[in-house]
């Protein structure tokens, strides 16, 4: 659920707008569950850009109910479940491959104690 004060980091690059996938605004507007206003600000806090956008194009990164950023298991999951089945296979693939490593990395240190 996608809520006033939430902060986002989009999915996708807007390059009408000079906006780039990663870049973080906040809602301030619910138009419905299909569109939402987001601000975009600079380091000055001055606003860059304003703009309705669809939570096909977004992740939410910190929610204003709670006070709290997202984990970062969330946060994958949901860019996961945005992806085509081949994309998310991939990543998938390249998660195990992450775990094999670490279950190896941990091995080895817990042998040389």
């Amino acid at each position: 659920m996608v809520n006033i004060g939430d902060v986002i980091e989009l999915t996708v690059d807007i390059p009408e707008q000079h906006l780039r996938a990663g870049e973080q605004g906040t809602i301030v507007h619910c138009h419905s569950l299909k569109k939402f206003e987001v601000e975009f600000t600079n380091e000055d806090g001055e606003t860059v850009e304003l703009l309705a956008l669809s939570p096909k194009q977004f992740i939410v990164v910190w929610r204003s109910d709670t006070e709290q950023w997202v984990s970062v298991v969330e946060q994958v999951s949901e860019l996961i479940a945005k992806m085509p089945d081949e994309s998310a296979r991939e990543v998938l693939d390249f998660a195990r491959y992450l775990s094999a490593q670490n279950v190896r990395k941990m091995a080895v240190s817990f042998g040389s104690n």
